[in-house]
Formats: structure tokens, sequence, C-alpha cells
């Protein structure tokens, strides 16, 4: 048997906002039931027969955060299931102020590579709530994990072209946040999903910032909590260690714009692409942090994967850009990283190196075939005579 979650509406309250640490819980007072009727037909006429059914019925758990969890409902109203994100019971003041840009955040951002908020309430234990289209399909992280293991569908679904798109899918995703003047803050393949149709999806913007506030909520800590380096960390140093911009790990939250996010994409991407983390050897948080600030990836040097050839050089110099610890020498904003990243797509190799002057030639040359196709046919046809012609004379010699 499945546990009910009675969801109500909001009620009064007010809160001292110098209680920073004050816990936040309200009563409930109705339950939260379903509005539309059961139609049914009784012969030639239906009829319409109201019901008062509870309406988010808990179906299970799909994760745990420091400021709350996300479960699974089936919403009876609509007959759908869905993804409900709720404070825990006790939270401080400071918690749920940031829960609520949260939920105004993502509710404000309408793209279809973000995850759409459908409703938002208080449960009959008094736990704020924000309704949200249940995902189906895999995470980046776990998607990267099977590859790393050598998963050959996997690898047959992901080439590096594929790779490439989803990629491309954040990218428009961020693009439209930053648009809005919102900054994510916490991007990393956990926090990606790819749909069974190759739907990408970006989530959890607990950490995402409106650029135009001069001022933000922080809960109330004066250093990074002890957790895992994957775990998202909240105070003086707010994000995921190992996907952190150089500025994001010394703390420079005022000064964090869209050049963050962008060294977060690249070590993503960087990720995706290697399957290892450039950071991955690395287990304390002192020294994840000090080396996020000085340590680059050297792109060929990396160990290549066994079960898959070799990155293309043109992501490695797209990524070295990313990398870069200046944000004055990143790429400036997503748009640039959209355009460079469909000159690649495109074939319009830069060349930087010998293995990209080698590609740059060969689509030169393909480009030309499509463009003058009769002149590549003629002149193919001569070259293939001369040396058929060469071939006869030699043979005639010879014998």
């Amino acid at each position: 048997m499945s546990d009910t979650i009675n969801l109500v509406g909001p009620t009064d309250t007010v809160v001292n906002p110098a209680k920073r640490s004050q816990a936040v819980t309200l009563p409930g007072e109705a339950r939260r039931s379903t509005v539309l009727p059961r139609l049914q037909w009784n012969g030639p006429v239906p009829t319409a027969t109201p019901t008062s059914r509870v309406r988010f019925e808990e179906l299970g758990t799909l994760g745990r955060g420091g400021m709350g969890e996300v479960v699974l409902a089936k919403d009876h109203d609509i007959e759908r299931t869905v993804a409900i994100k709720r404070l825990t019971e006790q939270q401080d003041l400071g918690l749920l102020m940031r829960f609520v840009d949260e939920i105004r955040i993502v509710g404000s951002l309408e793209h279809p590579n973000i995850v759409p908020v459908h409703d938002v309430g208080v449960d009959e234990g008094g736990r704020y709530y924000f309704v949200m289209k249940h995902l189906r399909g895999d995470s980046l992280e776990s998607i990267i994990e099977k590859l790393k293991a050598g998963d050959k569908a996997m690898h047959e679904r992901f080439p590096f072209h594929v790779r490439v798109q989803v990629f491309i899918g954040v990218l428009n995703a961020m693009a439209y946040a930053h648009q809005q003047g919102i900054i994510h803050r916490d991007l990393k393949p956990a926090n990606i999903m790819v749909g069974p149709y190759g739907e990408v999806t970006v989530m959890d913007w607990g950490l995402a910032r409106n650029l135009a506030t001069k001022s933000e909520v922080m809960p109330i800590t004066n250093s990074v909590r002890e957790g895992t380096l994957l775990q998202t960390q909240a105070g003086a140093v707010m994000g995921t260690p190992l996907y952190m911009s150089p500025e994001q790990a010394r703390g420079e939250q005022d000064k964090l714009d869209v050049r963050s996010d962008v060294y977060s994409l690249a070590v993503v991407f960087h990720e995706f692409l290697y399957l290892e983390h450039y950071l991955g050897s690395l287990e304390q948080m002192p020294e994840i942090l000090a080396a996020v600030q000085q340590v680059t990836p050297k792109m060929w040097d990396i160990k290549q994967s066994p079960h898959q050839p070799s990155v293309p050089a043109e992501l490695g110099w797209f990524l070295l850009k990313g990398f870069e610890k200046d944000p004055a020498k990143r790429f400036q904003d997503v748009p640039e990283m959209l355009k460079a990243m469909q000159q690649i797509v495109d074939g319009r190799v830069n060349v930087q190196c010998e293995r990209t002057f080698a590609k740059r030639m060969l689509q030169e040359a393909i480009h030309r075939a499509d463009a003058h196709p009769k002149t590549v046919i003629i002149g193919t046809g001569v070259v293939l005579s001369f040396i058929l012609a060469g071939l006869v004379n030699s043979f005639v010699t010879f014998f």
C-alpha cells in the first residue's frame, strides 16, 4: 500500500525575519482533493459524478538532499505521475526563502530544456512543495557511468556526435536562462536528464541566482559542509566542488556571472566525452577547491577509454577555452559556445594542430565536392584516366 500525501492550501503565517534559525511549521486545515468529476455512461446519457479523492498519492522517493526531498506521486485529477519537491519538516527561514526563490525562478523559466513547474502549495505537515513534470530517462551521471563501464548499448546510443547534440540541448537551456538573468551555479551530470527520445532537461535550480538581485539569502554556515564531493554544498562556497568555477571555489559569490556557468559546462562536457573527471584522483575537499583554481586538463595526455575511439581534437580545443581559469579568457557567454559548437557540427574546423589541419583539408575537399559535383567528377575521371594509362603502359612494357 502506497503512502498518501495530503496536500492543502497555504495558511496565514507571520515569521520574524530576525529569527533565521526558526523552524517553519504550518498546521494543515483542509485536504486537497480532486476537482474533476467521474464521467460514466448510463445508456445513451452520460453522468458526471463529483469525486473527493485525495489528489496526490505518493508512490516513492526519487531523491533526497540538504534542503528536502523529491517524491514520485500520482495526480488523480489529470491521471499522470508527477515529481513533488518539498522541504523537510524542520527548516530554518534561510532555507525556506531559498526554496521560495527556486520555485519562482524555475516557474519563470519556460523552455523545453528546463523542467516545468505545475503547481505549488503546503502539505498537512506544514512543508512547502512544488509539483514538477516527472522526467523519464537517465541522468547524465548514470549515462557516463555506463559508458565508462563499457556498456555496449549505451555506446551505440551515445557516439560522439550524439553527445554533442545532448550538450547543445544543455547549452540552449542555459542560453535562455542567462538571457533571463538567471545563473544556475550547480551544473553537473546529476542535474541533467536525457529522455528515451533524446529529450534533454536541466534540473535542480536550488542554488540558482537572479543576477538582477544585489543580495541573496544564504543558509547559515561559515564553511563548506563535509559530504561527498558530488553533493551540493551550501554556505560561503556554494555549489558542487568538482564542478565549480575557480571564482566559485574562492567563494566570490558577488562576482559570479554567466562565465561561471560556462566553466561548469566545460567540466560536464569534458567528463561526458572522456568518461573521466579531470580531478577524479583527488579526494579531500581543500585539495579539490585548490585544484579547481589551478589545474587545467591536458586534453591529449589523458588516458583514452578502451571502450571508445579517441575524442575528436576539435572538441578538445573547444574545451580548453571553456576551462580558462581567467573568466576574461573563456567563452564570454553561452551563445559564443553555441556558435563555436555549431561550427564544429558544420565541419568548419579551426586549424590548431596536425589533427585539425588534416580534418580541415578533408572537409574542404568534401565541401568542394558538394558545391561543384560536375567539376569533381570530371577531374576525378581525368586523374583516373592518367593512372589507368600509366598502369597499361607499365603492363605492356613488362611483357
